[in-house]
């Protein structure tokens, strides 16, 4: 027999098998020798109540039957026909991976092409990245492969259940190696010290099934005959006969938007959200989340969401990583970016997480620094502009190659200069800046209100042992390429799929990968 039960436990109780059992044996009023097993179905933290945090489980308990695997067997990936219509995916992030699965599913042959190196490969790259301080365009943070979700950890949460199977996406991510647990918990996190792994494993199960993923391969043109794309061009010369072109290139692949305006192809400037990295002291955010001095061992290290309106504009929490690290996330010298990351045990003594403005098209246009290349307000590379503006004020704010500019929270929201720094997980090294300076004077401002705001919420929060480092710029992409409603390609070209992040119908790993799932799904029904 089977049934479905809700239990709540504390922290120490849910980790240890014997109560859980003599809680289970409660709830079913079964004898614990009768209880063979049991899945558990969801699983959350509830640290409302000041007097005890709770650990909320939904399971599936298994009752004088065997305990039978979660599921039957692996989705099963067949080999494709060198026959079969090839799609090809430029990009090979979570969308464009994801596309290239599930068009074998389908029985169609994908072709990656992915600008940056393999996840060994890439791995060099951003030690000397991290170490001295050296970008290297094709091979960061956010360019190769696995994309910006490879090193920025892997957290699972969406909201956007309507886009795809979510419980799919997840289902892959464990067939390919991730932990049982993002399959249950509130909000799924893998871990950057995991995901290569899985990431090589669903390029081996590509190759695998007669696909191809072929790295430093990045595109630089299309050759167009009325709406379609005949071929692809890379920067190796390479030319490739196009039937079908998915392109799933990331938030940060500003060549590739300006590629697209350069050929006429229509794209718009998009809003987006633009601010800082504030980092804590981990136990700070425990104390304040947990309601204690010291965290219980059997609870996972806290997070947190915050979100303020100020003067009518939003600013709010952005990539929250407990026990994690913030990370040098530029694509280009001369420019500071940061991100957060955490490992699987978010075992870091930091807590880091974006703060962001709202940037519309209209305050963008105001703000913009007067070049002898401004643009008008309707340009649809507006608000690229705009970003990479305050990411090169940063850098000349900072200390030289990446050493970003910081400052103390309170003195952040109070204009002082820090006189010291307190220790942080930023590798390449932090100078303490007036971070006005690299700022927008409306992004500052309303920084300042909202940090005051959620100090009021979180006591203990607003505090001089939080570090704000600048600048974190790359919450989402900054342009979006139109596609058709229905079929959903791009309006001028009727064999360009824009997909994922890139595109501006994504926002994050889960969202990218099922947006590339239904983009294959698209074409294969044609």
């Amino acid at each position: 027999m089977q049934t479905n039960i809700q239990i709540k436990l504390t922290p120490s109780e849910a980790a240890d098998r014997n109560s859980l059992l003599k809680a289970i044996s409660q709830i079913t009023g079964q004898p614990t020798a009768s209880i063979t097993g049991f899945h558990i179905a969801k699983k959350s933290i509830d640290a409302r109540s000041r007097q005890q945090v709770w650990v909320n489980l939904s399971l599936t308990v298994f009752i004088n039957e065997p305990l039978s695997n979660r599921f039957v067997e692996p989705i099963h990936f067949p080999e494709v026909p060198k026959s079969a219509k090839e799609v090809i995916i430029i990009g090979a992030g979570p969308a464009g991976l994801f596309a290239a699965l599930e068009c074998i599913l389908l029985g169609l042959r994908p072709i990656v092409l992915e600008r940056g190196k393999d996840v060994r490969s890439r791995r060099r790259d951003l030690a000397i990245l991290n170490k001295e301080g050296i970008v290297n365009p094709e091979s960061n943070y956010c360019f190769g492969e696995g994309g910006a979700g490879t090193y920025s950890d892997g957290k699972l949460y969406t909201r956007s259940n309507k886009r795809g199977s979510i419980d799919k996406i997840l289902r892959l991510f464990y067939q390919f190696g991730a932990d049982e647990s993002i399959l249950f918990e509130a909000h799924p996190h893998i871990g950057t010290n995991k995901l290569p792994h899985i990431i090589t494993a669903m390029r081996e199960q590509i190759e695998a099934s007669g696909g191809k993923v072929l790295f430093e391969k990045k595109l630089t043109d299309f050759v167009i005959d009325k709406d379609q794309i005949k071929e692809v061009i890379t920067a190796d010369g390479d030319r490739m006969k196009a039937q079908a072109v998915i392109l799933a290139t990331g938030h940060s692949a500003r060549d590739i938007f300006k590629l697209l305006f350069e050929k006429k192809m229509s794209i718009e400037a998009k809003p987006f959200a633009l601010g800082v990295r504030v980092e804590h002291p981990q136990s700070i955010i425990d104390a304040i989340q947990y309601h204690c001095l010291l965290r219980d061992p059997n609870l996972p290290p806290a997070s947190y969401s915050l979100v303020e309106q100020v003067s009518e504009r939003g600013v709010f929490s952005f990539c929250m990583c407990p026990g994690g690290i913030i990370a040098p996330a530029a694509t280009a010298p001369g420019e500071i970016v940061v991100n957060g990351w955490s490992p699987s045990k978010r075992d870091n003594p930091y807590a880091n997480s974006g703060m962001v403005v709202q940037i519309d098209i209209p305050t963008a246009a105001q703000f913009l620094k007067p070049t002898k290349n401004s643009l008008p307000e309707n340009h649809p590379l507006l608000l690229l502009n705009f970003q990479q503006q305050v990411e090169q004020a940063a850098f000349a704010l900072g200390g030289g190659l990446q050493v970003a500019p910081a400052s103390r929270l309170i003195d952040f929201c109070t204009n002082k200069i820090s006189s010291s720094l307190p220790d942080a997980s930023y590798l390449p090294g932090l100078l303490a800046a007036p971070l006005q300076e690299a700022l927008p004077n409306f992004v500052h401002t309303t920084l300042q209100e909202g940090f005051k705001a959620f100090g009021k919420k979180m006591k203990g929060y607003y505090t001089n042992d939080a570090i704000v480092v600048a600048t974190e710029s790359r919450t989402s992409s900054p342009v979006r390429i139109p596609r058709d409603a229905d079929s959903l390609h791009h309006p001028q070209i009727k064999n360009l799929y824009p997909c994922g992040e890139g595109a501006g119908y994504a926002g994050g790993i889960v969202s990218a990968a099922m947006d590339g799932q239904k983009l294959a799904q698209q074409i294969a029904a044609l």
